[in-house]
């Protein structure tokens, strides 16, 4: 009796501060939703944002659920090479901050864009309306698969560490997402993503200190993760020359993902001017440094003190077979601090969920309806349709998030997640580098980097990786960095074969 008293009180306790955590989303929205006068207002909140906000929103974006539970779990999986993922993303987040995004500001500025192939159509002085087209298309499938995920992840954590069922919890974070975006678009999620950016933030850097003192003074980290594999303490995997550079590389090169991908860059179009630039550059390298190397930090520890989630790393946080979360935080902190990180997680969640789904009804709104199909829409209307074009996207994407549940019940949502993540950026991210620092890059040259990168991430991922000799070091590399590079090599390649000044054939 006392024991379902005490669970009651838990279970009552977390209800109360993912009340609280929702109450603030839902003012957010209503506050947002006075700033909104026009479609400028809807897609980049008027490009009036400040620094602060835009570090927040880009990093919170930018991590997503993967941050709290594939980098935690990753870290369980695989001990202190999971570090090496931890350089990459603060190299990528440092390069893109440092020297892309002011040149991607000027020239979306002297565009007028709102939107990345808003963007790449007045780069290229493009006459015919394929590139929009292509770019719109490739974004708003990436967008629905990687959006999925996180609805995916929402039901799981609800049902992890609120006993709720799998569908009803993915439900209930699907609505609290949408109700603030439909209110408030762009400016709601990005003071949104401020708030919950925040949570992650104190969320991921307490709690590994909290936990490493009240470990047991006698017990040394290092030789427990050594007697429960060698591998975990080898920062460079312990596998072979080769296996451990693919392991390596795979890790670092996520962080490519920063250097172009359009639900990053469209906060650098909102940004008040170039000087918060240089301001938000250090807030966000440094939230990125301390959350990343909190999360595998988490993973690590959990390794330690429960020494049997090796079959489901995703477990460190409660999304999978079982409840760590509860059992770490609950070890460790007092109930009610305990109780806020089920809004940590579910805001790691979200901050990605509302950006994508903005962005994915940008690209069907401005870059296909109205840009292709009907250039004289009020900004009026064309603010409305765009609400109910976010709904549509956010139906398809629960529809696949539930398609996976069903057929696939055994799923680790981390790979998911970053085959949604590699697609995005390996089909945007050379076209962003080789526009901002290539003169002579042309527009032949940007179908083929976004094409190829597209199309090398399903190969990649669905070929390559199951070949018989070498797939187990694509695998180990994954799908971002190979596709990247040949992304690169044809945009390059399509540029010197059709350059600028030959572009004159129309593409339909």
């Amino acid at each position: 009796m006392l024991t379902e008293i005490l669970q009651n009180k838990e279970l009552t306790t977390k209800i109360i501060a993912l009340s609280l955590y929702v109450l603030v989303l839902f003012l957010i929205g209503i506050v947002a939703s006075r700033r909104v006068k026009n479609i400028s207002d809807y897609y980049v909140g008027g490009k009036k944002i400040g620094y602060w906000a835009t570090a927040f929103s880009a990093r919170a974006t930018g991590e997503s659920g993967w941050l709290l539970i594939g980098l935690t779990g990753m870290g369980a999986l695989a001990g202190l090479s999971a570090y090496w993922v931890v350089l990459g993303e603060v190299l990528g987040v440092a390069v893109s901050w440092q020297f892309m995004a002011k040149r991607f500001k000027r020239k979306s500025d002297k565009y007028n864009s709102l939107t990345v192939p808003d963007y790449l159509e007045s780069h290229f002085k493009s006459n015919t309306k394929f590139l929009r087209g292509l770019a719109a298309s490739i974004l708003s499938i990436f967008v629905v698969i990687y959006v999925s995920t996180q609805i995916d992840v929402t039901g799981k954590a609800f049902h992890s560490m609120m006993e709720m069922d799998y569908y009803h919890g993915a439900l209930l974070g699907f609505f609290i997402v949408l109700a603030y975006i439909f209110l408030g678009g762009f400016v709601a999620v990005v003071w949104s993503d401020v708030f919950q950016g925040v949570l992650m933030f104190f969320g991921l850097v307490t709690l590994p200190i909290v936990v490493y003192y009240n470990l047991d003074a006698n017990l040394n980290i290092l030789d427990t993760l050594h007697n429960l594999d060698p591998k975990l303490t080898n920062i460079w995997g312990g596998e072979g020359f080769w296996l451990n550079l693919a392991t390596i590389l795979g890790f670092s090169m996520i962080g490519l993902g920063f250097l172009g991908s359009p639900q990053v860059y469209v906060r650098f179009m909102s940004i008040k001017n170039e000087d918060e630039i240089d301001k938000g550059k250090w807030v966000a390298i440094f939230y990125t440094l301390l959350t990343d190397a909190a999360a595998v930090t988490i993973g690590i520890l959990a390794r330690v003190y429960f020494t049997e989630i090796g079959e489901n790393p995703e477990a460190v946080f409660g999304i999978g077979a079982t409840d760590v979360l509860d059992m770490i935080t609950t070890n460790f902190l007092p109930l009610g601090i305990a109780a806020i990180y089920v809004a940590i997680v579910l805001s790691a969640i979200m901050s990605t969920i509302d950006s994508l789904l903005v962005m994915a009804s940008s690209a069907v709104t401005r870059d296909f309806y109205q840009k292709i199909f009907n250039p004289t829409v009020s900004d009026d209307k064309l603010t409305k349709i765009s609400r109910y074009v976010t709904l549509i996207m956010a139906l398809l994407s629960l529809g696949l998030a539930f398609g996976m549940a069903y057929y696939n019940p055994g799923r680790q949502v981390f790979w998911v997640m970053i085959f949604g993540w590699s697609g995005i950026a390996a089909s945007f991210c050379p076209v962003i580098i080789l526009s901002l620092f290539w003169k002579a890059y042309s527009q032949a040259g940007a179908i083929a980097s976004i094409i190829s990168g597209f199309l090398g991430v399903i190969l990649f991922k669905f070929v390559i990786n199951d070949l018989d000799v070498i797939g187990i070091y694509f695998k180990r590399l994954d799908v971002l960095a190979p596709s990247f590079i040949v992304s690169l090599l044809f945009g390059w390649l399509f540029t010197k074969i059709y350059p600028m000044k030959d572009e004159n054939i129309e593409i339909k």
